[in-house]
């Protein structure tokens, strides 16, 4: 089994660490390092209840100092699934996942406290809606976890926050809590794709952040990734034509050359957050 985990380590990174023994829970983490983003599912129902467990187990990670300050919307109702359904119409993930949740940051119930015992909010800053939006990633990704093990398979869906202010209002949220992304869950109706990954010389520091050969090592996984996961599009043609080499870096360069959610900073100030 920790032959497994290295190798999906690899096939993640390009490269492993040189570990000698396998360590408690090597299964899982084999099944972690080599988990897969499921866009295709079995015309198969999920268990409501087995859903709700979920969202109790990833409702139980840490929270920043016990505030718990993200919420889960499931949404099943048809009439509501078509109204989101409606601002993606060029996202097929959407439609196809049985189910479809949306985690949200509420930073409301905190504030609720102050009012409730007559004291005032004297951290009114970014750091609340910080807090929140870290709360609400971290529960997305442990329900994306639980969800793995139970067999089911995932898709975040982070562009929701393109219509954050319709899905406020479709989902009926109130001042302070806002939609961080959706997520598509259902049976997996194949293996899915590992999508790898910049290689931990990147990612990982020791002791000070370090960027050193980081062009060398961007370029070298912009190889790697178009050899085993090539992109099948090119994106922008029409402004940047087509390129013989098409990477990783390449394709974030022209994905972020177009605005997007530019009105996202404004609706979080509408909804009530002061950013400075």
């Amino acid at each position: 089994m920790l032959d497994r985990l290295l190798a999906a380590l690899r096939a993640r990174f390009g490269t492993a660490p040189t570990l000698s023994e396998a360590p408690q829970g090597v299964e899982v983490l084999a099944d972690m390092a080599n988990r897969r983003v499921m866009r295709r599912y079995q015309e198969k129902p999920v268990d409501p209840a087995l859903i709700e467990v979920l969202c109790g187990v990833a409702l139980s990670a840490p929270s920043k100092s016990d505030l718990q300050q993200a919420d889960i919307i499931v949404v099943s109702d048809p009439a509501q699934r078509a109204r989101l359904e409606a601002l993606l119409p060029d996202n097929p993930w959407l439609k196809a996942a049985p189910v479809f949740l949306v985690f949200c940051g509420n930073n409301r119930r905190h504030r609720l406290l102050f009012e409730w015992r007559d004291r005032p909010f004297v951290n009114d800053h970014l750091d609340p809606f910080f807090n929140a939006a870290v709360d609400a990633g971290i529960v997305l990704a442990t329900f994306c976890t639980a969800a793995d093990r139970a067999g089911l398979g995932s898709c975040p869906i982070s562009a929701i926050r393109n219509h954050a202010a319709e899905v406020a209002a479709i989902l009926g949220l109130p001042r302070h809590v806002f939609p961080v992304a959706g997520l598509g869950v259902g049976w997996p109706a194949f293996e899915g794709v590992m999508s790898p990954r910049l290689g931990l010389d990147v990612t990982v520091h020791h002791d000070r952040y370090d960027e050193t050969a980081l062009r060398e090592r961007v370029a070298a996984y912009d190889r790697r990734r178009e050899q085993v996961q090539p992109y099948r599009t090119q994106r922008q043609v029409e402004r940047f034509g087509q390129s013989d080499t098409y990477g990783w870096s390449e394709d974030k360069a022209r994905q972020y050359s177009v605005p997007e959610r530019v009105d996202f900073g404004a609706f979080v100030r509408k909804i009530g957050f002061k950013l400075d």
